[in-house]
């Protein structure tokens, strides 16, 4: 009787003292709020809503409890609990969206990439003669690096993916740029070290670190500088930490997953006064923040991070910032080298409006608002949609014919046209 009574008790003594101190739950954790009592909400049932959702997230023990339902549903039904997280064979880690990008199934269409790219390429000429650079980067992608391991069911007619069209046109129109996706598939196999994680989504930390050196040096050859390079002098081997892991700790299972040992360099950036070090706009996808945190910062100068080109890190007092308060002209002058960097999954919002507001800028196009990257995001899933519906596709290929444009304009058309109008 007395067991059954502690264990009763066990989770409101958790939840009032604090015993045992627990793991914290990690990914997109929104604190709960204690609500307070006011006769208002209380007639009208939001207080008791609100207390009753603030005592299920807040019960003693919770985040033990929540890791064991977790683990039991992965390791016996394959389940995950983490939305977007595909379960692939031998319990390889995936993003939904990786997958999607490999097939091509978010495939936004030749002509909206290719009006992309040449916005791009004039905005490179442009700043090429500023004596400024700007550099397009492919980061490796988990689904292309490994398709091997994707389940049954999500394997799928692989059609043209938005990475192949970007890199043909980057190629064809002469835009500056790294292809890494290719590189760490072509040394899969050579690399004395895992390039891509079993249970993370973004390369590996071995990886980033040889990517991050190829990014440096490559900013050299363009610039013909000799900036401070990095370098290690020794490599720990161990089990998957930092972001290689970054999937399963989201996915806040009880016991930690075992797989193949990674590599952590110990890396340091030359010191030396008569090093270049040149001014850096980063705006990229989360990508660069192994990067970022590892240090890559230390071979430029005022330096930022455009995360998502919503967000500026650092600023004064290291707390993002967001872009639009800035003068985009003016960030444009401050910096000598601009990397607009995004892996397969991204790609359909590749510089998420970046490209288009410098290029209205260097035109002199003047708009009411900035480009909006979200409005973009719209478009391109009602896009998808339209084309996963054989009657609505026939139809928009019928309009194509009779205006005499290619099937993918009228596509962009519509869906611009229906979002406008407030019809989806």
């Amino acid at each position: 009787m007395f067991l059954i009574l502690a264990l009763l008790l066990a989770p409101l003594f958790q939840a009032k003292f604090d015993i045992v101190k627990l793991k914290p739950l990690k990914g997109a954790i929104t604190e709960p709020v204690k609500n307070s009592f006011n006769f208002n909400d209380w007639f009208s049932g939001t207080y008791q809503e609100q207390r009753e959702k603030y005592l299920n997230e807040t019960f003693g023990f919770r985040s033990s409890l929540l890791r064991l339902s977790n683990q039991i549903a992965f390791s016996f039904f394959n389940k995950p609990r983490a939305s977007g997280v595909i379960i692939g064979k031998n319990k390889y880690l995936y993003e939904e969206n990786y997958i999607k990008a490999y097939h091509g199934t978010d495939y936004i269409g030749y002509d909206s990439i290719m009006n992309r790219m040449q916005r791009l390429k004039y905005v490179q000429d442009t700043l090429s003669k500023l004596d400024k650079n700007i550099i397009l980067i492919f980061a490796a992608g988990k689904g292309s690096f490994y398709p091997e391991y994707f389940p049954d069911e999500y394997i799928t007619e692989k059609k043209t993916t938005n990475y192949e069209t970007h890199l043909q046109l980057a190629q064809q129109l002469g835009i500056s740029h790294i292809d890494f996706n290719s590189y760490f598939i072509e040394n899969k196999s050579k690399s004395p070290y895992p390039l891509y994680p079993q249970y993370g989504i973004h390369w590996s930390y071995y990886g980033m670190c040889l990517a991050a050196d190829s990014i440096i040096r490559y900013i050299e050859n363009a610039r013909n500088i000799d900036m401070p390079n990095l370098y290690w002098d020794q490599i720990e081997i161990t089990q998957p930490k930092k972001g290689d892991y970054d999937i399963a700790d989201g996915m806040n299972l009880l016991v930690k997953l075992k797989t193949f040992n990674m590599a952590y360099p110990n890396i340091k950036f030359q010191s030396d006064s008569a090093k270049i070090k040149p001014t850096v706009l980063v705006i990229s996808d989360s990508f660069y923040w192994g990067m970022y945190n590892m240090g890559i910062t230390s071979a430029f100068s005022n330096s930022h991070f455009w995360f998502y080109n919503k967000q500026i890190y650092p600023n004064n007092d290291n707390t993002p910032t967001e872009t639009s308060i800035f003068d985009l002209k003016d960030e444009i002058d401050k910096h000598d080298v601009i990397i607009i960097m995004a892996t397969e999954a991204t790609l359909p919002a590749l510089g998420w409006g970046f490209i288009e507001n410098v290029y209205n800028h260097f035109k002199g196009i003047k708009s009411k608002e900035k480009f909006d990257a979200e409005f973009q995001t719209k478009v391109t899933n009602l896009r998808n949609q339209i084309k996963r519906d054989k009657e609505w596709l026939k139809k928009i290929e019928e309009k194509a014919a009779s205006r005499k444009i290619s099937v993918d304009s009228m596509l962009t058309i519509d869906a611009i046209w229906m979002i406008e109008r407030g019809e989806v």
